[in-house]
């Protein structure tokens, strides 16, 4: 295989760069139409929650279980400590980041304030989604360079088809929205798929850190668990029911989920 051959971090930065060129897939989605359907996008949305929750059990947490195995810390430890410290970093940029929730006015943007615009604001809401998935995909590759038990090199690839496959929609949902504003079509692509250029560079960063500190591994796969339950948690699901679509964005979840755990569990 043409991946085996290259360094974990290279491998990571073509895997990434795959997930950021299906969220640009799904900011092209602007060229086709003004206005998105919005059950499908609730529909896409639940899905890329499933796929999100499962990644974090089947490609990072339990992974993580399996390396702490025999360690002098109980097992439980470094999985625990690295999954709450993954979704307290991704609060505290919540907190800091300025950005904007898809659908609500300029006044309700988070984090500090700011004069920024609503198009990048909403930018930045997606770049914060996009952060702990690019630290995934490196981890990852991180981890099956290394070798431990519990992590090879196709089960990071079926992370990084995972993740690819629920970017289609996080594009869609930055780039459609900003159409419906007035922008146009061009700008409303550049924009959309502007917020995953940060998958890359995360990806990098996160394939530099495990590799060059192998005794982080189980804490870093758990941090980057945390870091995307998080994101699913206070973003993702509430979006997909916001405009009453519960049981199409439920039924997409329970499907993204069995998709990924399929992903995971046949390429591991």
């Amino acid at each position: 295989m043409f991946l085996t051959s290259l360094s974990p971090v290279l491998q990571a930065l073509l895997a990434s760069t795959y997930t950021y060129a299906m969220t640009a897939a799904g900011a092209g989605f602007v060229f086709l139409s003004r206005e998105p359907n919005r059950k499908l996008l609730d529909g896409m949305l639940g899905f890329a929650a499933g796929v999100m929750t499962a990644a974090s059990f089947w490609s990072l947490l339990a992974p993580a279980v399996e390396m702490s195995r025999g360690k002098a810390l109980p097992i439980w430890f470094a999985p625990a400590v690295g999954f709450l410290t993954g979704s307290l970093f991704i609060w505290l940029i919540d907190q800091i980041l300025p950005h904007l929730h898809l659908g609500l006015p300029v006044e309700k943007a988070e984090g500090i304030r700011t004069r920024l615009k609503t198009s990048a604001l909403l930018v930045l809401a997606v770049t914060l989604h996009n952060i702990p998935e690019g630290l995934a995909i490196g981890v990852a590759f991180g981890a099956a360079h290394v070798g431990l038990p519990g992590y090879a090199l196709p089960g990071a690839i079926a992370l990084a088809v995972g993740i690819g496959l629920q970017n289609l929609p996080e594009g869609i949902a930055v780039s459609m929205p900003l159409r419906c504003e007035g922008m146009s079509r061009r700008k409303s692509f550049a924009f959309g798929q502007l917020s995953g250029l940060v998958e890359p560079a995360a990806a990098v960063l996160g394939a530099l850190a495990v590799i060059k500190v192998e005794a982080l591994l189980p804490y870093a796969l758990a941090f980057a668990a945390g870091a995307m339950i998080y994101v699913v948690v206070e973003e993702v699901i509430p979006e997909s029911r916001r405009f009453g679509n519960t049981d199409l964005a439920t039924l997409s979840t329970i499907a993204g989920f069995v998709v990924m755990m399929i992903l995971d569990v046949a390429f591991s």
